[in-house]
Protein backbone atom coordinates (compact mmCIF):
# COMPACT_ATOMS: atom_id res chain seq x y z
CA UNK A 1 0.00 0.00 0.00
CA UNK A 2 2.86 2.10 1.12
CA UNK A 3 4.75 1.59 -2.28
CA UNK A 4 1.20 2.40 -4.31
CA UNK A 5 1.20 5.79 -2.49
CA UNK A 6 4.57 6.57 -3.17
CA UNK A 7 4.09 5.94 -6.92
CA UNK A 8 0.92 7.60 -7.48
CA UNK A 9 2.65 10.84 -5.38
CA UNK A 10 5.92 10.55 -7.90
CA UNK A 11 3.37 9.99 -11.03
CA UNK A 12 1.08 13.26 -9.81
CA UNK A 13 4.30 15.32 -9.89
CA UNK A 14 5.93 14.08 -12.64
CA UNK A 15 2.72 14.91 -14.58
CA UNK A 16 2.32 18.36 -12.60
CA UNK A 17 5.95 19.23 -14.00
CA UNK A 18 5.07 18.02 -17.53
CA UNK A 19 2.22 20.36 -17.53
CA UNK A 20 4.19 23.77 -16.30
CA UNK A 21 6.94 22.56 -18.94
CA UNK A 22 4.30 22.67 -21.61
CA UNK A 23 2.62 26.04 -20.64
CA UNK A 24 6.04 27.67 -20.35
CA UNK A 25 7.53 26.39 -23.93
CA UNK A 26 4.32 27.12 -25.84
CA UNK A 27 4.31 29.92 -27.94
CA UNK A 28 2.83 33.35 -26.75
CA UNK A 29 0.57 33.80 -29.50
CA UNK A 30 -1.16 32.22 -32.42
CA UNK A 31 -1.93 32.05 -35.93
CA UNK A 32 -5.30 33.21 -37.48
CA UNK A 33 -6.33 33.19 -41.07
CA UNK A 34 -4.76 31.64 -44.19
CA UNK A 35 -2.63 32.48 -47.07
CA UNK A 36 -2.12 36.64 -47.50
CA UNK A 37 -4.70 36.78 -44.66
CA UNK A 38 -2.27 34.82 -41.94
CA UNK A 39 -1.81 36.77 -38.82
CA UNK A 40 -0.46 36.43 -35.81
CA UNK A 41 -2.73 37.40 -32.71
CA UNK A 42 -2.72 37.15 -29.09
CA UNK A 43 -4.26 34.72 -26.40
CA UNK A 44 -7.44 36.79 -26.93
CA UNK A 45 -7.55 36.94 -31.02
CA UNK A 46 -5.88 40.67 -30.84
CA UNK A 47 -4.14 41.48 -33.82
CA UNK A 48 0.32 41.69 -33.01
CA UNK A 49 2.43 44.14 -34.86
CA UNK A 50 5.65 44.82 -35.84
CA UNK A 51 7.83 47.68 -35.94
CA UNK A 52 10.14 48.51 -39.04
CA UNK A 53 12.32 50.91 -36.29
CA UNK A 54 12.86 47.96 -34.21
CA UNK A 55 15.39 45.75 -35.05
CA UNK A 56 16.17 42.04 -34.28
CA UNK A 57 15.79 41.42 -30.34
CA UNK A 58 15.70 45.35 -29.88
CA UNK A 59 12.70 47.46 -29.17
CA UNK A 60 12.55 50.88 -30.05
CA UNK A 61 9.02 51.51 -28.69
CA UNK A 62 8.99 52.95 -25.40
CA UNK A 63 7.09 55.60 -22.74
CA UNK A 64 4.27 56.83 -24.76
CA UNK A 65 5.03 54.72 -27.81
CA UNK A 66 4.54 51.48 -25.55
CA UNK A 67 1.34 53.57 -24.18
CA UNK A 68 -0.08 53.02 -28.04
CA UNK A 69 1.58 50.33 -29.01
CA UNK A 70 1.37 47.63 -25.56
CA UNK A 71 4.62 45.09 -26.09
CA UNK A 72 3.48 41.61 -26.17
CA UNK A 73 4.92 41.11 -22.69
CA UNK A 74 6.83 37.77 -21.23
CA UNK A 75 7.49 36.54 -17.58
CA UNK A 76 11.25 35.45 -16.34
CA UNK A 77 9.09 32.19 -16.21
CA UNK A 78 8.95 31.85 -20.25
CA UNK A 79 11.14 30.15 -22.20
CA UNK A 80 12.34 31.47 -25.56
CA UNK A 81 10.84 28.52 -28.43
CA UNK A 82 11.29 27.91 -31.85
CA UNK A 83 10.46 31.35 -34.11
CA UNK A 84 9.57 32.98 -30.24
CA UNK A 85 12.39 34.78 -28.26
CA UNK A 86 12.07 36.94 -25.36
CA UNK A 87 13.59 40.78 -25.92
CA UNK A 88 14.67 42.61 -23.09
CA UNK A 89 13.06 46.22 -22.81
CA UNK A 90 14.66 49.39 -22.32
CA UNK A 91 12.72 49.52 -18.53
CA UNK A 92 13.62 46.27 -17.64
CA UNK A 93 10.55 44.48 -18.34
CA UNK A 94 10.44 41.50 -20.97
CA UNK A 95 8.64 41.08 -24.52
CA UNK A 96 7.78 38.26 -26.56
CA UNK A 97 9.82 38.84 -29.84
CA UNK A 98 8.63 36.40 -33.12
CA UNK A 99 11.74 36.10 -35.70
CA UNK A 100 14.01 38.08 -33.86
CA UNK A 101 10.99 41.30 -33.98
CA UNK A 102 9.43 42.35 -30.94
CA UNK A 103 5.50 41.98 -31.20
CA UNK A 104 2.75 44.40 -30.26
CA UNK A 105 -0.75 45.18 -29.82
CA UNK A 106 -2.36 48.38 -31.00
CA UNK A 107 -4.48 50.29 -28.34
CA UNK A 108 -7.09 51.36 -31.01
CA UNK A 109 -7.88 47.57 -31.88
CA UNK A 110 -11.21 46.75 -29.95
CA UNK A 111 -12.23 43.45 -31.24
CA UNK A 112 -10.17 40.75 -32.27
CA UNK A 113 -9.45 40.36 -36.16
CA UNK A 114 -9.16 44.18 -36.47
CA UNK A 115 -5.96 45.23 -37.46
CA UNK A 116 -6.40 48.89 -37.43
CA UNK A 117 -3.20 49.34 -36.80
CA UNK A 118 -1.69 48.50 -40.08
CA UNK A 119 0.42 50.68 -41.93
CA UNK A 120 0.18 53.33 -39.10
CA UNK A 121 3.47 56.04 -39.94
CA UNK A 122 4.44 53.75 -43.04
CA UNK A 123 6.36 51.98 -39.78
CA UNK A 124 3.70 49.57 -38.30
CA UNK A 125 2.81 46.27 -39.87
CA UNK A 126 0.79 43.11 -39.13
CA UNK A 127 2.90 40.28 -37.56
CA UNK A 128 2.63 37.75 -40.43
CA UNK A 129 4.03 34.07 -39.48
CA UNK A 130 6.99 33.13 -41.25
CA UNK A 131 7.95 36.62 -42.01
CA UNK A 132 12.02 37.03 -41.23
CA UNK A 133 13.49 39.04 -38.79
CA UNK A 134 13.75 42.64 -40.80
CA UNK A 135 17.37 44.08 -40.91
CA UNK A 136 17.63 48.42 -39.67
CA UNK A 137 16.28 50.34 -42.28
CA UNK A 138 18.04 51.94 -44.78
CA UNK A 139 18.54 56.04 -43.98
CA UNK A 140 17.09 57.99 -46.10
CA UNK A 141 18.13 59.15 -49.69
CA UNK A 142 20.26 56.01 -49.58
CA UNK A 143 21.10 53.17 -51.89
CA UNK A 144 21.53 49.86 -50.53
CA UNK A 145 24.94 48.26 -51.83
CA UNK A 146 24.21 44.51 -51.80
CA UNK A 147 28.47 44.18 -51.49
CA UNK A 148 27.75 46.00 -48.21
CA UNK A 149 27.26 49.50 -46.87
CA UNK A 150 24.72 52.23 -48.66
Amino acid sequence: MKHMLVSALALAMFAGFLSIAAAQSAAPAKVTGTGAAAMLVDAKGMTLYVNDKDTPGKSTCNGGCAANWPPLAATAADKANGTWTIATRDDGSLQWAYNGKPVYGWKNDKAPGEATGDGVGGIWHVARPGAPAAAAPHPAGTLFNPSGGY
